[in-house]
């Protein structure tokens, strides 16, 4: 009887991602986390002073706090080498000539300024530590849309900023919400008024190109009561030998009757830690959808979280993961029913291959005001070989009896027979497996605009380069 083929994929191939220019930094912060970083970061921002205090109580927070107890390893992130806050040699600019010119060409091998000329309504693309470039179109400025960085934001709309900032993510929530809250720098605002149809997505781009650094953007939207919006998100780095850090932050506030899709493609490289917060605030008849591709980094942990806050508040979250060698992805969502028929769907795929390993993580909560609250958790995971590994670990507590709550998981290979059907119809093996693989994921890309989908494919594709037999 002859041998069982065994399937072995090449690592990924991220030549465009990991492409790395010289450092030009105009300044950098003492590597570490003191009192004197976080004031000199402060100080270099221009804040105002409510906004000082802010960080230095998240930083005697963050002193406080353990390390989780759960999920990935994390001793090998030691602070004391993390530098927190890169000034690149840049000035943030509406016209993209005006951008350095390694820079520029980062973002053009990504695609940004072509995906804005065709695609989107705004643009933000931060370089380290700042945003260095940021446009939207007009008539969305004439609706009244705000689409700015943070640092702008905090100017220009101080009273906003600060109604909103870190009260849905507070820096007591855990011990990287504190560092954020002690070093944020850069991201974006985005206000949306009443009414108001955002019919092209706005995106923003995060690349680190900063050896043994910290990212730590914050995100901050209101969508205003009947109005909509599409944000999409994407982020990479080059890879390096040493530790990097991502500890951003996201806010998101859906009022009454609004509705915001939040799409992300994650791509960082193998070398960082992304340890993201995510949370969205969703009133009466409101919706939130998550759209979630994370393919990169060394180590993830990241559970966008809805509060279903006002009656008949919806959630949608559609993810996947793919976790290679030498990868720990612990991902998944969390949502809290804090509100009479409130209804939530969490889909989600996680593929894992050459030692990889990729964890589902869900937590479902269901209070007492939740009457008629309705939840489906259906997760699947797809392993590639026999050297990788796959968990999923829900967690529900309801609360009240008057709610439809269900969960479906499945973890399998792909299977023989699906092989041998495509092989004798003339498709090469290599090719059939890769069809089941991006067949498994099609649910998520066809949430996405085709450009992004096309993206997600190119990584999916990426990932399983290489030689099968």
């Amino acid at each position: 009887m002859a041998e069982k083929k065994k399937t072995y994929v090449e690592d990924i191939e991220r030549t465009l991602y990991d492409i790395r220019n010289e450092d030009h930094s105009a300044y950098k912060s003492r590597s570490g986390l003191t009192e004197e970083v976080v004031r000199d970061i402060s100080r270099r921002k221009k804040d105002p002073e409510w906004m000082l205090e802010f960080r230095l109580k998240s930083l005697e927070v963050y002193h406080s706090l353990a390390l989780p107890t759960w999920g990935p390893d994390l001793s090998e992130l030691n602070m004391d080498d993390i530098v927190t806050y890169v000034q690149p040699d840049a000035r943030m600019t509406g016209n993209w000539k005006e951008v350095p010119e390694d820079i520029k060409d980062t973002f053009d091998r990504l695609g940004i300024p072509e995906a804005e000329k065709t695609s989107l309504g705004g643009v933000g693309a931060q370089y380290d530590s700042e945003v260095v470039y940021h446009s939207i179109q007009e008539d969305m400025v004439r609706q009244g849309v705000i689409y700015t960085d943070m640092e702008s934001a905090l100017r220009e709309h101080e009273d906003l900023v600060r109604e909103y900032f870190m009260t849905l993510v507070p820096p007591k929530d855990h011990k990287f919400a504190a560092l954020h809250g002690a070093v944020w720098s850069g991201g974006s605002f985005v206000y949306v008024p009443a009414g108001v149809q955002v019919e092209m997505p706005l995106q923003s781009y995060f690349r680190l190109n900063a050896a043994g650094a910290g990212q730590f953007e914050h995100t901050l939207i209101i969508v205003e009561p009947g109005a909509s919006l599409h944000f999409i998100e994407g982020c990479s780095a080059p890879k390096y030998n040493v530790t990097n850090l991502h500890a951003g932050c996201v806010e998101l506030f859906v009022k009454e009757g609004a509705r915001l899709r939040y799409s992300t493609i994650e791509n960082w490289s193998r070398n960082m830690m992304n340890l993201n917060t995510k949370r969205a605030l969703v009133e009466k008849d409101g919706i939130i959808e998550w759209v979630s591709g994370s393919f990169g980094s060394h180590i993830s942990c990241l559970y966008p979280c809805s509060i279903l806050h006002g009656e008949n508040a919806r959630c949608e979250f559609t993810g996947v993961t793919f976790a290679s060698k030498g990868q720990h992805l612990d991902t998944g969502a969390s949502v809290i029913h804090a509100a009479p028929h409130t209804s939530a769907n969490i889909n989600t795929r996680t593929i894992s291959k050459s030692g990889g390993k990729a964890t589902y993580r869900s937590a479902v909560k269901v209070t007492r005001r939740a009457d008629h609250a309705k939840c489906s958790v259906n997760c699947e995971s797809l392993m590639l070989d026999n050297l990788s590994r796959s968990d999923t670990l829900p967690v529900m507590d309801i609360e009240g009896d008057e709610t439809d709550i269900g969960h479906e998981a499945r973890i399998g290979r792909i299977s023989d027979e699906a092989i041998f059907y495509l092989t004798s119809r003339g498709i090469d093996e290599e090719e059939a497996r890769a069809m089941i693989v991006r067949g498994f994921v099609e649910p998520i890309a066809k949430e996405l605009p085709l450009e992004y989908a096309l993206e997600m494919n190119n990584l999916v594709n990426i990932e399983l380069e290489g030689t099968m037999g």
